[in-house]
């Protein structure tokens, strides 16, 4: 019954960063919430094995659950009623676009890639616990860390020249 217990308490203490990992990696929330379900379930079966800090387990489950789910799942256009708004390059609230490029950019790198930047970057853990989590060395994580800045660095929806705002009565 202990046992019960202490996962009921880690689950509602968790829950809320768990899910904004799990949609971090989905980037869809109705997928975050069956990923963050389908991996806590994974996670109760084994809780009584699991020792000290659970996250690193939990993460692990959460990544590999998320990767054999990309696996499997139909990357097909999305229907949809109407078309997406076009944005204007002229608007000085174009900076607001800023977000969803960064947003998009992060949805195209390779699953792995993705995993390694949200743990790093999002989620703020070393390079050894994302090593831990992901099951593999810290030079896989270096170099995917690294391969997926480089991507970011060159995406043509991030670096694309920004036309400067001409401010009138400055010369």
């Amino acid at each position: 019954m202990r046992d019960r217990e202490d996962f009921t308490a880690y689950v509602a203490e968790r829950s809320p960063r768990l899910l904004r990992t799990a949609y971090l990696l989905c980037r869809d929330w109705a997928l975050a919430e069956d990923l963050l379900q389908t991996s806590l379930s994974k996670v109760w079966s084994a809780w009584g094995r699991i020792g000290g800090d659970p996250d690193p387990y939990v993460y692990r489950v959460l990544v590999n659950t998320h990767a054999s789910w990309w696996k499997r799942r139909w990357r097909g256009e999305i229907p949809s009623a109407d078309p997406p708004d076009a944005a204007d390059p002229t608007d000085p609230m174009g900076a607001a676009d800023e977000r969803a490029a960064i947003w998009a950019a992060l949805g195209r790198l390779p699953p792995r890639q993705r995993s390694v930047v949200v743990l790093r970057f999002f989620e703020d853990l070393s390079e050894a616990a994302v090593a831990d989590i992901m099951n593999c060395s810290i030079g896989t994580v270096k170099s995917q860390t690294s391969k997926a800045l480089a991507k970011l660095r060159v995406d043509p929806e991030i670096v694309a020249p920004v036309s400067p705002i001409p401010v009138e009565g400055l010369s």
